[in-house]
């Protein structure tokens, strides 16, 4: 008889959670050798990204990367140049992915952004009205909670640095 895993989310899911809420899913992952904080699940993405806190905490050189030559548009609209790409695994309970990072160089509230590839590969689901992610190795399912009280933060962090933002830029404008 073969087993398969059901993954699914229920009413009991949410306990522990704010209800209701629009809080994006942040988890943390093993990324190379280091746990990793601020990590966002965004299923409707097809790019895995790393933000500049992480790649400087990883000590990433510019020579460790390899090219990568197509633009990302930033959550604002904006056009992003990518510094690179560099191949890192990403270890899930006993499961180990090797993930294509796109190293941006913009701010960001979160150290990396996981999506569809990853999600794929390790057959997992994500929801963020849960702030649960399951994944199904062998014949069991296993799952990772989201932190919410940190998804609040990088609102408040990223609200805070657009402000700031935009008064540099009303600043220059009136010198």
């Amino acid at each position: 008889m073969n087993f398969r895993s059901v993954l699914s989310f229920s009413e009991e899911d949410k306990i522990g959670t704010i209800q209701p809420h629009d809080d994006a899913l942040l988890i943390t992952l093993r990324i190379g050798d280091y746990d990793v904080n601020r990590v966002m699940v965004d299923g409707g993405s097809a790019a895995e990204v790393m933000y500049p806190d992480l790649y400087k905490g990883l000590g990433l050189k510019l020579e460790d990367l390899m090219p990568y030559n197509s633009p990302l548009i930033s959550f604002d609209g904006k056009l992003v140049i990518a510094k690179g790409m560099i191949r890192l695994p990403i270890q899930t309970g006993p499961e180990i992915v090797e993930v294509n990072f796109i190293v941006v160089d913009t701010y960001s509230p979160y150290t990396a952004i996981v999506d569809k590839p990853w999600l794929h590969t390790l057959g997992a689901v994500a929801s963020s009205l849960h702030q649960k992610m399951k994944f199904p190795p062998g014949d069991q399912v296993l799952e990772i909670c989201g932190c919410q009280p940190m998804a609040r933060q990088c609102v408040v962090a990223a609200v805070s640095h657009r402000l700031n933002a935009e008064s540099s830029a009303s600043t220059e404008k009136n010198l």
